[in-house]
């Protein structure tokens, strides 16, 4: 760990080609996960403040230990608000699935207490921009970058299926400097009605009028879906799902994995998974 460092702050010699790139995180990042999610929990908050953006009106903590240094996006909603159901512990969830099933796209995130109640605290990540100023400022994928770019894309539907995120936009897909993508915001995710259990919210037959397609995915990624059960999901989530909201995954599971069948049966294997 390094003074004033963050996970995500990436020196040009670590930059490598979109075609190179297997995950969004670095060797190093990954292997410095349980450091800072012990920095996170247990740093001294020297000051803080509100963040703009976003419904669910998260706090930024500024955080101290020793003489390391960082920030992280604190929020606790519960309930629902705005017609919608929102849970900060779906934040930690979604990290823990993300480190199951090795996404390499969510920060590190754990519970953390401010101000006398319970929410979530994810690490700030260092970043260049996001989805929607990309898209406002038609700012182009550099050539080197478009294909990972592209399976990314791919990667995080595919994730937002598995745990039924109804709230995935422009303003909570982030991008690196070397144009890695960073997810945030799974306050609205791990949905467990019928709604949610009989289609997924992107994929070929996706839930509302814009069906957001699947294309490629990593091999390894989907042998680790395929190897879900209610064991390894409780594992991973810990007390912050509850029974029928793991039981609700593995049932998505399976319309994620009769989806990829159906991919590699049009196409072929070697074209749909990679």
């Amino acid at each position: 760990m390094q003074r004033k460092s963050s996970l995500f702050a990436i020196p040009l010699a670590a930059l490598i080609l979109a075609s190179q790139l297997q995950a969004q995180f670095t060797p190093q990042e990954i292997a410095e996960r349980p450091i800072w999610e012990e920095f996170l929990k247990t740093a001294e908050i020297v000051r803080f403040e509100d963040i703009p953006e976003g419904v669910t009106k998260p706090t930024r903590l500024f955080l101290k230990k020793g003489e390391v240094e960082a920030s992280g996006a604190w929020k606790n909603p519960s309930g629902i608000r705005g017609g919608f159901l929102e849970g900060w512990r779906y934040e930690i969830a979604a990290y823990g699935l993300d480190k199951l099933l090795g996404l390499n796209m969510i920060p590190p995130t754990v519970e953390r207490e401010f101000r006398g109640k319970k929410g979530s605290l994810m690490l700030w990540a260092d970043i260049k921009m996001n989805d929607l100023k990309r898209m406002e400022e038609n700012i182009l994928i550099p050539e080197a970058y478009a294909k990972h770019w592209e399976r990314m894309k791919y990667l995080l539907r595919a994730f937002d299926a598995l745990v039924a995120n109804e709230d995935r936009n422009q303003q909570n897909i982030l991008y690196t400097e070397d144009w890695r993508m960073i997810l945030i915001d799974h306050s609205r995710s791990f949905r467990a009605s019928k709604k949610f259990t009989e289609r997924l919210v992107t994929g070929k037959n996706a839930i509302g009028n814009r069906p957001l397609p699947i294309r490629e995915l990593p091999r390894v990624f989907v042998e680790k879906v395929g190897a879900l059960d209610f064991s390894s999901i409780k594992n991973a989530a810990g007390p912050y799902l509850k029974k029928n909201e793991i039981e609700a995954i593995l049932v998505r599971k399976k319309l994620l994995l009769d989806e990829i069948a159906e991919l590699i049966k049009d196409w072929g294997e070697d074209s749909v998974l990679y």
